[in-house]
């Protein structure tokens, strides 16, 4: 069995450091601060969800850096690790949107994500659209 078949606490860091690809990084802070963007999306995330204001291309910024740096696959499994189940509709969104949504995302926390069962943001994609 994968070490990483299950993505879990235990193992989150060592999968996020195996899928880490940035031939600039210097030492291990560039890796965290490249990491924390996904805290950052969650606080963007938080803040729609609770006030309504949406930093559609800051989201979008922190999206491709992380799929720049951790690769489509990886970026993808981290992302629906860290944030939470509320977000699922909105970083889908983002994710179709950018193209790089897959069907279903297994290995998290024992479970599978199918795509059909997440509904799109109406708001998100409206404001998507007009970029």
């Amino acid at each position: 069995m994968n070490q990483f078949e299950q993505l879990t606490d235990a193992n989150f860091m060592m999968y996020a450091m195996k899928a880490y690809n940035n031939p600039h990084c210097l030492n291990i802070d560039e890796f965290h601060n490249d990491l924390k963007r996904t805290k950052y999306i969650k606080r963007l995330l938080n803040r729609y969800k609770s006030t309504g204001i949406l930093k559609e291309r800051l989201i979008l910024n922190h999206l491709m850096i992380l799929y720049n740096m951790f690769g489509p696959e990886a970026t993808v499994k981290i992302l629906f690790f860290k944030l939470d189940q509320k977000f699922y509709s909105h970083l889908k969104t983002f994710l179709v949107y950018l193209n790089l949504m897959p069907e279903k995302i297994t290995g998290i926390k024992f479970q599978i994500i199918r795509s059909s069962d997440i509904p799109l943001d109406l708001y998100i994609t409206q404001k998507l659209r007009n970029l």
